[in-house]
């Protein structure tokens, strides 16, 4: 299945570069301009717009634990800025220790996706954001009642809700938790040598990362791996050439988006990952069965493509990849103060 291919209007971006680049990488660059395409400055959109007001208090219900049941668990628990918004673990914790279903994917560009989680039952950040906070493992919450409740005995968060919500008369709503988080991660882009490349610098990449990309591009990842997200943009079957848990040593088997749709032709079909920061979010796929990049990069070439990738290639396109790491934004890589308040007695 081919992903959604995204290109650059032609012509418009000149190619910035030295005389010491090549007839060989213009044109890797014109492929790649015509395959991907550089981030936004933010992913707000008319629908979901990123004020000042909404991301501010975004910002603080996204690191506050005390929305959930035992008040010890935040949405920055599985989403971790000193990793890159993921948690390094195979899957994520919630709330009483419970383990969860699947991987946490970073929360870094995911307004990006085309629709949110490994199976695509969200449709986007704020309706992840909204049924996280009433989900059994991940809150513990039984309703949104009870997660009204909480906020409203926090005296400090009144008076933020008015202001990014003006002119409701009850402001403290699921529905507007969920769009304050939203605009809060729709500010979350992380712009990457990657992107400078893109923008016709193409020394920003080192010629391994060059070689890697090139290799990528005609391996055949690009055709799911593209557009903004390089990834993100379809559902794919994860093993079109053989089971995949043969390659990753999964022990449990997921089936993926066929039990969302009941859909037979969508066993084990999920999301295609975006790989913006994937060099930084280890462990991999839906399970986080598989440790490492270059282990990934082996197990996609042999499920999905039925290609051994040989060492150097493996090599040049983990540089490639690792090209895709951008800096955390401030407003992620420092947690915020919160407003004071207790919430062990708010429990319904």
């Amino acid at each position: 299945m081919a992903g959604v291919r995204l290109t650059i209007a032609g012509g418009a971006i000149m190619l910035a570069m030295s005389s010491a680049v090549g007839a060989d990488d213009a044109a890797v660059l014109r492929q790649a301009q015509d395959t991907f395409r550089a981030l936004p400055k933010d992913m707000g959109t008319s629908e979901f717009p990123t004020t000042e007001e909404r991301v501010h208090l975004g910002r603080l219900l996204f690191f506050d634990p005390r929305l959930t049941i035992d008040a010890n668990v935040s949405c920055a628990t599985c989403h971790q800025p000193a990793l890159y918004g993921s948690d390094a673990l195979p899957k994520s914790i919630g709330v009483r220790q419970r383990v969860l279903d699947r991987n946490a994917p970073t929360v870094l560009n995911t307004a990006l996706n085309f629709v949110n989680n490994w199976r695509g039952d969200r449709a986007n950040v704020e309706h992840q954001a909204a049924v996280a906070l009433t989900a059994a493992g991940s809150s513990g919450q039984p309703d949104e009642g009870a997660v009204v409740d909480r906020l409203q005995r926090i005296a400090g968060y009144s008076p933020l809700f008015k202001a990014a919500f003006p002119g409701e008369l009850n402001p403290v709503t699921l529905n507007n938790v969920a769009e304050a988080i939203g605009a809060y991660e729709r500010t979350l882009v992380t712009p990457s040598p990657f992107d400078a490349y893109l923008a016709g610098n193409v020394n920003a990449l080192l010629p391994s990362a060059r070689a890697g990309l090139e290799k990528f591009i005609n391996t055949g990842c690009a055709a799911c791996h593209n557009g903004v997200g390089v990834g993100g943009g379809a559902f794919q079957k994860f093993g079109v050439v053989e089971n995949y848990s043969a390659a990753t040593g999964s022990q449990t088997i997921d089936r993926g988006r066929v039990d969302v749709t009941k859909d037979p032709s969508d066993l084990y079909v999920f999301r295609i990952a975006s790989l913006r920061n994937v060099a930084r979010t280890a462990p991999y796929f839906h399970d986080g069965a598989v440790p490492t990049l270059p282990e990934a990069v082996r197990v996609m070439g042999r499920v999905q493509l039925g290609v051994k990738i040989e060492d150097a290639d493996v090599r040049d396109i983990v540089a490639f990849l690792e090209s895709l790491t951008g800096e955390l934004p401030a407003q992620f890589s420092n947690a915020p103060t919160l407003p004071p308040g207790a919430a062990a007695s708010a429990t319904r």
